[in-house]
């Protein structure tokens, strides 16, 4: 199996590295997350005339027809960075709901939009009591006439307080925990009885709470099949976990590197305490974590686009277990090894594991993922 990138993706990695390293130093990273909306629009725009955002769309809606591997270099790149911009929410999400459960119609309207930069996406799903199960729906649609009337509440919603638009997940039919019964709806962030608070999270991204009482949608906002909507959703997340793991190894590879300078640096009983064996082989470890997450984060990669949902999802679950391990281990070895400056918000390594923890618990744990695997009978390889 050939791992190795083709021209193109190479000059597109090379491309976001430089274009991360001269735009996004830690200094510029605050000044971005102080905006309005957590994020520089001037990047974002800036994101779009570069192809960025159009990677994954066919070129006939003006994408690049990328797949995959370019999502995975990005990621990694946004990774290393700690970029805020909600490419995640927007291109990953929201345009894989597009991609896979949008009308040639609705491809027509909104994925040009997306390309440009015009348009800010957000999938509200998770609901207070939901957990990690995307089964699990009580926000309810209610048949009313041609259209549907929408209640209910969705909980951290990323990017929530920014997006123009919203994949919205309701229940039409069933008990709240049925597979069955689920849809899924685009609704415009302004439509009446829809309100939403935005916050920001732990890791410096944005998030909102959204409440939708008695939303009106017409029938054109159904997305996918109606009440089976759930395969949809399950798909698309598997994309976003295969992202989220490429963007956790960007996460560990700054931490280790910059655990590494540190030890060549900070100087204790005069000599620089990576000179000490006991350090060294931390770091060694630190970096064997890192290169098992690497390959899972390839693997998931590679696995994304599997029509099996089963095995595909014994992929992701897999590469979720390993990835979550790593993050935890690299990040509490950082922080230790920095000393005290690694606990202050004044130095970033401290931001890296905060991001790369809250990676490890979007769309579920290393724990979680591990249970349904075991239940699911193992990878089988």
């Amino acid at each position: 199996m050939d791992f190795d990138l083709n021209d193109e993706q190479r000059l597109l990695q090379d491309s976001v590295e430089r274009l991360m390293a001269e735009r996004y130093d830690f200094e510029a990273r605050k000044r971005f997350r102080a905006e309005p909306e957590g994020f520089s629009r001037g990047l974002w725009r800036l994101y779009a005339e570069l192809g960025l955002l159009g990677l994954p769309f066919a070129e006939e809606l003006g994408g690049f027809g990328g797949g995959p591997v370019e999502t995975m270099i990005v990621m990694e790149a946004f990774g290393r960075a700690l970029a805020l911009e909600p490419y995640l929410a927007t291109v990953v999400l929201g345009g894989g709901f597009l991609r896979h459960g949008g009308s040639k119609e609705l491809q027509a309207e909104l994925v040009p939009k997306l390309v440009a930069g015009d348009v800010i996406l957000a999938f509200a799903h998770a609901e207070r009591q939901s957990r990690y199960d995307l089964f699990d729906v009580a926000t309810t649609a209610r048949r009313d006439g041609a259209g549907y009337v929408l209640d209910g509440e969705k909980s951290i919603v990323l990017h929530g307080d920014s997006a123009d638009t919203l994949f919205v997940t309701a229940r039409l039919a069933g008990g709240r925990r049925e597979r069955e019964g689920i849809g899924l709806f685009l609704v415009d962030a302004k439509t009446p009885g829809l309100s939403r608070r935005g916050y920001p999270t732990q890791d410096g991204q944005r998030a909102a709470e959204i409440t939708l009482s008695g939303v009106r949608v017409g029938p054109e906002a159904l997305v996918g099949e109606a009440e089976n909507a759930l395969p949809l959703v399950e798909r698309v997340v598997d994309e976003a976990i295969a992202a989220l793991c490429a963007e956790a190894v960007g996460c560990m590879a700054e931490m280790h590197s910059l655990t590494v300078d540190y030890l060549k640096t900070r100087s204790q009983f005069g000599v620089p305490i990576g000179s000490f064996q006991v350090l060294q082989h931390r770091a060694v470890d630190m970096f064997v974590a890192l290169e098992q997450a690497r390959s899972m984060a390839m693997f998931a990669t590679m696995m994304v686009q599997e029509e099996n949902a089963a095995e595909r999802a014994k992929a992701m679950r897999a590469a979720k277990v390993q990835v979550g391990r790593s993050v935890r281990f690299v990040g509490q070895q950082a922080i230790q090894l920095h000393g005290g400056v690694g606990m202050t918000m004044e130095y970033k390594v401290g931001h890296y594991f905060k991001r790369a923890t809250m990676i490890d618990t979007l769309f579920g744990d290393a724990d979680h993922h591990l249970t349904r695997l075991a239940e699911a009978g193992g990878l089988g390889i």
